[in-house]
């Protein structure tokens, strides 16, 4: 729309084309029957790609609506932008209601769906905010100049693979080829990312907000803030909340399956 925060607006029309062509892939596979040439996780696909397209498209409206479209001049232009923001909070409720509803569509009411269960959510969770943090990163001045930061950065990365590996395993119902029970696997792998995201949550701040470290303790100090709401102070401090958040979300993974391995897991549901 020819306006300096051109980059949000082309941001939040690249994960809404994302949410586009996935949805008319599983839409096309479904009408023509072709999830019978697939194995069971296909089922597991949409359930899942719906979570992470409402937490898409909520999160998009939120920062569409507040980064660009209030500082549109009024007239067509903003008018345009305004229903583009209140269809992308149609499309994360409406997705929403996929993934309550449509695990029951597929015949499965005796099999409990990975992502309706509280470990499958803390995944997909896990996974969401390190992506969240992933896009902040893409901007390389914040971490660069300091290997404290930059270790900061490889935590987000390590702690991100396992996450992601064990949601595939779940989903694909492959946890049965490791050589130990899956929550133990599970216990170890959360374990290391508890401590990993704490060593970040310390590091990251000390360095990014205290001026005995290099970092710029105030809003103010970052003359870029003065015009640009996601200046690079702005992206620091979203790091450090996003950080935060993800070590809650680990910890309470961590205690779930620290309770499954202490009760023990052999007479509980297979989830798939």
């Amino acid at each position: 729309m020819g306006i300096w925060r051109g980059n949000i607006g082309n941001w939040s029309i690249s994960l809404w084309g994302f949410c586009f062509a996935v949805t008319l892939m599983i839409v096309t596979v479904e009408y023509f029957n072709f999830e019978s040439r697939f194995p069971f996780f296909w089922y597991n696909l949409p359930v899942t790609y719906a979570c992470y397209a409402t937490l898409l498209c909520l999160l998009t409206s939120i920062i569409y609506s507040t980064i660009y479209v209030r500082f549109l001049p009024d007239g067509p232009l903003w008018d345009r932008a305004m229903a583009a923001n209140a269809l992308s909070c149609v499309a994360s409720v409406l997705y929403g209601i996929d993934v309550a509803f449509v695990w029951n569509y597929y015949g499965f009411e005796e099999i409990t769906c990975y992502v309706h269960t509280l470990p499958g959510l803390l995944k997909v969770l896990e996974t969401f905010v390190a992506g969240v943090i992933f896009a902040f990163l893409s901007n390389t001045s914040l971490y660069l100049h300091q290997p404290a930061l930059e270790w900061c950065v490889a935590v987000y990365s390590i702690c991100f693979i396992p996450a992601a590996l064990a949601m595939l395993l779940k989903l694909g119902d492959w946890e049965n080829i490791l050589p130990v029970p899956f929550p133990i696997f599970q216990l170890g792998l959360i374990m290391l990312s508890v401590l990993f995201y704490i060593s970040a949550l310390v590091l990251w701040p000390l360095y990014q907000f205290y001026e005995e470290f290099g970092g710029q303790p105030q809003w103010s100090s970052d003359i870029s803030c003065i015009d640009d709401l996601m200046c690079s102070w702005i992206q620091r401090l979203a790091v450090a909340i996003l950080t935060a958040i993800n070590l809650l979300i680990y910890v309470a993974d961590f205690v779930y399956w620290a309770c499954q391995v202490s009760i023990g897991t052999e007479d509980q549901p297979r989830d798939f």
